[in-house]
């Protein structure tokens, strides 16, 4: 691949350096609202279609010929890096992560192991190899933090209100920071050797951990990422730090040593510029609306983008990730949009 045909328009928005237009790209991307992801999955399971470095790699590619976005991320899952260490966890449709054997005590966090990317996950570094020939957008990596992987590995599996995520953090404070500890040297090591491999940028992904208040973030959890973020710094690439109903939060993530803030579609963009956030922002338009008429996507998205312009450095992507009911076609068309409404003449 020329260097001239390599587009860096993501990566420069996430530096705050001039771009032609708003680069977009959408989480979770690649997935059950494609036809051809779908076939794809009727003759592999998760587990194994992530393991095939060459499917991988397909699945990861397609959504960026078919939907012309910005960057690809890399298809995996949050529990892809907890199955090498001892966690008997399995991807059931329509649910989400199950785990058989959930932490409940210090002797559960004591029996996980330590992960060796090269010996326990060498087809994810190689997919990325093979990615990094193949694209002409930079290549998003990313990891699940700390509390999020914490909620599912106390919960056996997702949860509304993570009843027992939280007793375990209150009740248990040293196996609470014992977890802490190993899921950060986990995270450090698996962002690490996909940096190594090529990943382009990073997401981390904090998904649920808008359920804990400003406080305790404070005291449970801002120490840790802390730690991750300034151990994944030197490598220069990106950072990027993603949760949902975390708007709360946004003073204390401002605090970290991130690039760029992912937001859903609680928090406007306005409001967390307002709130003394100086990090490039990404997001944040709800997913369900991309089930409303074209006029009202069109609208939503329009506020949406002259809120991100009204200052230098915002990524346009979606509050959370696609679900299996919207129409591929749907998304083309928001990309173009976003595209052609912020191009410079």
């Amino acid at each position: 691949m020329s260097r001239q045909s390599f587009n860096d328009t993501f990566l420069r928005a996430c530096r705050k350096e001039p771009t032609d237009y708003v680069p977009v790209w959408y989480m979770r991307q690649a997935g059950r609202y494609q036809p051809e992801y779908r076939k794809i999955r009727e003759q592999y399971s998760f587990f194994e279609l992530n393991a095939n470095p060459e499917v991988c790699a397909e699945v990861t590619r397609l959504p960026v010929e078919q939907l012309g976005v910005d960057a690809a991320i890399l298809f995996a899952d949050i529990m892809t890096p907890l199955q090498p260490i001892g966690v008997d966890v399995d991807i059931e449709s329509g649910i989400g992560p199950v785990i058989a054997n959930p932490v409940r005590s210090i002797g559960d966090v004591e029996r996980l192991g330590e992960l060796d990317p090269e010996t326990h996950v060498p087809y994810i570094m190689e997919s990325i190899k093979i990615l990094r020939e193949q694209l002409s957008v930079p290549l998003i990596g990313f990891a699940g933090a700390p509390f999020t992987l914490a909620s599912y590995l106390i919960e056996g599996g997702p949860s509304k209100n993570y009843h027992r995520t939280k007793a375990f953090m209150y009740a248990e404070p040293k196996a609470w920071q014992a977890l802490m500890d190993k899921l950060a040297r986990l995270t450090v090591t698996y962002l690490n050797a996909q940096i190594d491999a090529g990943a382009q940028a990073i997401q981390v992904f904090d998904s649920w951990v808008g359920a804990l208040n400003a406080q305790d973030y404070r005291t449970y959890i801002a120490p840790v990422m802390q730690r991750i973020f300034t151990a994944l710094k030197p490598s220069g690439v990106p950072l990027i730090y993603f949760g949902v109903a975390a708007g709360h939060l946004l003073e204390e993530w401002n605090e970290l040593p991130v690039d760029v803030v992912g937001l859903d579609w609680r928090t406007t963009i306005s409001d967390a510029r307002a709130r003394e956030v100086d990090k490039v922002i990404q997001g944040n338009f709800d997913p369900s609306l991309l089930l409303a008429p074209w006029e009202m996507i069109e609208a939503r998205a329009k506020a949406i983008l002259d809120e991100g312009m009204a200052q230098p450095g915002y990524i346009f992507n979606l509050g959370h990730g696609l679900f299996p009911e919207v129409d591929v076609k749907t998304v083309q068309k928001l990309t173009s949009f976003v595209h052609n409404y912020t191009k410079k003449a």
